[in-house]
């Protein structure tokens, strides 16, 4: 098997070549349909770049497996799987807003080995493998320590579905109150990344897919955040929860009720 830090070079290569794409096609007019709901969107520069980043995987690790936001899933024999989204922040990239990135991990039955959050318009690399630091453009990276829940700052995200949007509503309007204030991005990956990196002491969210947050998540946890699975909460699904360790438990309570 591969070393992490040899995954982690071949996803970063990956993910930069991806993003750069990506940014000379920001701002242009692209074919655009939807998916789940009429404001869940796919565009063309989506389904391009996850079949680059396709490609190149199937070319460079033609035994391992791929999961992809946008494609079918890719079986292999290696025991391990590359689990990719080519752009988190569809709806960001087509409004014009500068907030979207590529995220990739691989990741063995015991979970993620490496994994990689490129932001192109800032130009950020958010980077951890399994038993390394997390990093910021190469430089480790550690959680911010938050110590009270009252002056957390905590990013989260929100379905497309109405009816799902509505239950978010309620476990926002009970939390609130209770922390220093919500940030919502609209990328998941980002999300992680910056809580990772001390932006944010926390960020929940349901509805979200294993694609938004592989790589993400491990980047937390590499930071030192807990990180815990939240249970369905009808009509919403899983998700997950990342905050700093003297804020987790509380916080997990509020968004589980």
């Amino acid at each position: 098997m591969s070393p992490p830090d040899e995954l982690l070079a071949l996803a970063t290569a990956i993910a930069h070549e991806a993003g750069a794409g990506l940014r000379d096609a920001f701002g242009r007019a692209l074919e655009i349909s939807s998916k789940s709901t009429p404001t869940d969107l796919v565009s063309e520069a989506d389904l391009s770049t996850e079949r680059l980043i396709r490609a190149r995987l199937e070319a460079a690790r033609p035994d391992d497996a791929i999961m992809g936001e946008e494609g079918d899933d890719h079986p292999g024999t290696s025991g391990l799987r590359w689990v990719v989204d080519p752009l988190d922040g569809t709806v960001n990239f087509l409004f014009g807003i500068p907030v979207w990135c590529v995220s990739i991990a691989c990741e063995d039955a015991a979970g993620a080995i490496a994994g990689v959050v490129f932001d192109p318009m800032r130009g950020e690399t958010w980077a951890a493998t399994r038993e390394g630091a997390a990093t910021l453009d190469g430089v480790p990276v550690c959680a911010r320590g938050c110590e009270d829940l009252a002056s957390a700052m905590v990013a989260t995200g929100f379905g497309y579905d109405a009816g799902v949007r509505e239950s978010q509503a309620r476990v926002l309007a009970r939390l609130l109150p209770r922390i220093r204030d919500v940030r919502r991005l609209g990328a998941a990956a980002l999300d992680l990344a910056w809580t990772a990196g001390g932006r944010f002491d926390a960020y929940y969210e349901r509805g979200i897919h294993h694609w938004d947050v592989a790589a993400g998540a491990l980047i937390c946890a590499r930071a030192g955040l807990e990180v815990h699975a939240l249970a369905p909460a009808p009509p919403a699904d899983s998700g997950m929860l990342v905050a700093a360790p003297a804020i987790a438990g509380e916080l997990l309570a509020l968004v589980s009720e």
